[in-house]
């Protein structure tokens, strides 16, 4: 692959002896988002925790072999057993855009300390983080660098990127920030190793951000840094670097909402009557946002809430918050809101994953939840040992080196 003035080489390296990833924790472990994808690679989930008595009721009717303990995760710390993976969807709200965005000074915000713990006492080989979009721009990225820098105070290699649900097969446009930490020990300093971007999404690297990236004192101070953070980035030693990548070379075509929908919904889904009312005060739209089919919006109706949604495009991202939970979408001549089935669908679990709670309760649960097949997606950029590493030869022209990594 040539980057900027680089020459296309391959070559395959081991510089490094990391152990197999056998075993798996799961914190904040909702309704197991992270479980489905590690079980789908035979990883043994070891020990999991959730605060929601309702989502470790679905935990426990799904995945009986796990030791799944209910509560305030700092109160079970010492009771995690050795593994070499750590997962987390620590809790949104306090950076959602959707609630009070307090971020680190809301109570749950002071969760993420709780990881810190974590991996302070059990140093796993990787660690797998995930949250919202807001994550990386709340309050000129202030957030996200005391969170960057706690990481990368932990010896870790901090790698991040923005994906998008959609380019992985499911219909909603759904982005998260997921945070990859790995013990690179014997990685050389100034040539950093890459998970989360393939050779063809550096592809349109400038000369001068590549010489950069390979090069740890030009850096920015993570401390230093008040704006809004890119997409995606490197982090360690107190310092970060990144870029806004345009390029994913794996998204998937998309997938429209309407071949995820139950044929026959229930009438308790039916809000025909009620919404050819609504659309007597909106405004049509007949667009697509982002992927999302708009057929109207209510005048002076700025929420989500107010719209109404076709299914030839995606959903918008699916949330706990009770108002989305209804909101309407045309399918055929009828004006309903999704299913709890349709949920699942849509963040790509089983239809009866949440059986036995109330449906009011499971669109809560799911839009919660992290998609498994996002979750897989970076497990997998650990397990499949394809790194990219970057390195300036002598006469200094870049190369961009595709290597399995040695666990």
């Amino acid at each position: 692959m040539t980057i900027g003035n680089s020459i296309n080489s391959t070559k395959l390296v081991n510089y490094s002896s990391q152990k197999p990833i056998v075993t798996t924790v799961e914190l904040f472990a909702g309704i197991g988002g992270f479980r489905l994808a590690a079980d789908a690679r035979n990883i043994q989930t070891v020990w999991a925790n959730d605060l929601c008595p309702k989502a470790c009721q679905v935990y426990r009717n799904r995945f009986r072999d796990t030791q799944l303990r209910q509560g305030d995760i700092r109160e079970f710390i010492q009771d995690i057993p050795p593994h070499d993976l750590l997962t987390a969807g620590f809790p949104c709200q306090p950076f959602s855009s959707a609630g009070k965005k307090k971020g680190v000074r809301d109570p749950r915000g002071h969760l993420f300390e709780a990881i810190v713990d974590v991996l302070c006492r059990y140093k796993p080989s990787f660690f797998i983080l995930e949250n919202v979009k807001r994550l990386l721009s709340m309050e000129g990225g202030t957030h996200f660098a005391k969170i960057l820098s706690d990481l990368a105070s932990l010896d870790y290699n901090i790698e991040w990127r923005l994906i998008n649900t959609m380019h992985f097969g499911l219909p909603q446009n759904r982005q998260r920030v997921v945070i990859l930490g790995a013990l690179d020990k014997d990685k050389p300093r100034d040539f950093p190793i890459i998970r989360l971007a393939s050779a063809e999404d550096l592809a349109d690297l400038s000369n001068s951000l590549i010489k950069t990236l390979t090069c740890l004192d030009r850096w920015i101070s993570i401390q230093a840094h008040s704006q809004k953070f890119p997409n995606w980035g490197l982090a360690q030693a107190g310092r970060f670097v990144g870029c806004n990548l345009t390029r994913f070379s794996e998204a998937m075509l998309p997938v429209p909402l309407s071949r995820v929908l139950e044929s026959d919904a229930e009438p308790q889904f039916d809000f025909t009557e009620s919404t050819l009312k609504r659309i007597k005060d909106s405004t049509p739209v007949n667009d697509f946002v982002q992927g999302v089919q708009i057929l109207y919006n209510q005048v002076g109706g700025a929420r989500m809430g107010y719209t109404v949604f076709g299914i030839d495009g995606v959903a918008p991202t699916l949330t706990s918050t009770t108002s989305r939970h209804y909101e309407r979408y045309k399918i055929g001549n009828q004006y309903r809101r999704l299913t709890n089935v349709e949920y699942a669908r849509i963040q790509g679990f089983p239809d009866n994953h949440c059986e036995g709670i109330s449906i009011y309760d499971q669109y809560a649960l799911f839009g919660n939840a992290m998609p498994p097949v996002m979750a897989g997606w970076v497990i997998d950029r650990v397990l499949n040992n394809q790194l990219m590493q970057l390195t300036i030869p002598p006469f200094e022209q870049l190369q961009l080196f595709s290597m399995p990594y040695a666990l």
